[in-house]
């Protein structure tokens, strides 16, 4: 396992900012948006995409790579903050994110974005089709890894269960699924709607390795990711509890900001809180 030093969670924890001030420009220029969703996992897809998945952004889809699903595709801002980041494209691209003739849509589309790996946006497909992808690699021979970052929402479709099931059955040591609980859904909290707990209990008995963590400490997740890879049985589970729009007083545990645009006030005031005016 990778040792993180104190100067590289520093670095880690300011892309997870920076990728909080991208998804709520994104999100407010376009007037539409998931900034509850994009916030709780910003220190995940820090970690994912700046420290932990193999991926060459002038050779997207290179067959060596990792391969990345946001199963909970209503968070494409930050993924898009992500991509542009990382260098799969300029950021100019995301001026007009969201319309008819950008290749970046308000779900991801893999025919269309560099870098997408799965077309989301109708939830619960994420752990099914990294199970088919980690299985295509052993049949193949390849070493890649397959991840998917899901929520506990939409977790409470059987389609998850399904396809924790299969991956389970053809013990997909391979594939690594982040699950972002925040425990706040489109109409309010997920256990007063349809209760999930215990997750750690329900995953362990699927047959899953459950490794469970603070979702916004990033040495807990990249650990947590680098463990992943030293199991060799079962697939593993990261269960990240986290805050749904963490960073922002206003927005932090409010289903109201599932999925909402924040007007100027509103994000000048995010961007204060999140040390934008610090940062320039």
């Amino acid at each position: 396992m990778a040792f993180l030093t104190e100067a590289r969670i520093t670095e880690l924890e300011e892309i997870a900012r920076q990728l909080r001030v991208d998804s709520l420009k994104l999100i407010a220029r376009r007037g539409a948006g998931h900034p509850g969703g994009a916030l709780s996992a910003a220190e995940i897809m820090a970690v994912l995409y700046f420290h932990t998945l193999r991926l060459d952004p002038a050779e997207p889809a290179w067959e060596g790579r990792d391969r990345f699903i946001l199963s909970k595709g209503h968070a494409s801002a930050l993924l898009y903050a992500a991509l542009s980041r990382r260098g799969f494209f300029p950021p100019q691209e995301l001026e007009n994110w969201g319309e008819v003739e950008c290749p970046h849509q308000g779900h991801p589309d893999r025919l269309k974005t560099p870098g997408v790996d799965m077309t989301s946006g109708l939830l619960g497909h994420g752990v099914a089709v990294g199970a088919g992808l980690a299985l295509a690699a052993r049949l193949k021979g390849a070493t890649y890894r397959t991840y998917v970052l899901l929520g506990d929402g939409e977790s409470q479709g059987g389609i998850v269960w399904e396809g924790a099931m299969t991956a389970a059955k053809y013990r997909l040591s391979n594939l690594t699924a982040i699950l972002d609980a925040n425990d706040v859904q489109l109409d309010g909290p997920v256990h007063a709607i349809m209760p999930l707990e215990p997750l750690a209990d329900k995953w362990t008995a699927w047959g899953w390795r459950v490794v469970e963590v603070d979702g916004h400490s990033v040495r807990q997740v990249a650990e947590a990711l680098a463990l992943s890879g030293s199991v060799h049985d079962r697939p593993t589970l990261v269960l990240a509890r986290t805050t749904k729009g963490r960073g922002v007083s206003f927005m932090e545990n409010q289903a109201a900001w599932h999925g909402i645009a924040p007007n100027a006030d509103e994000l000048a005031q995010a961007l204060e809180e999140l040390g934008e005016v610090r940062h320039g």
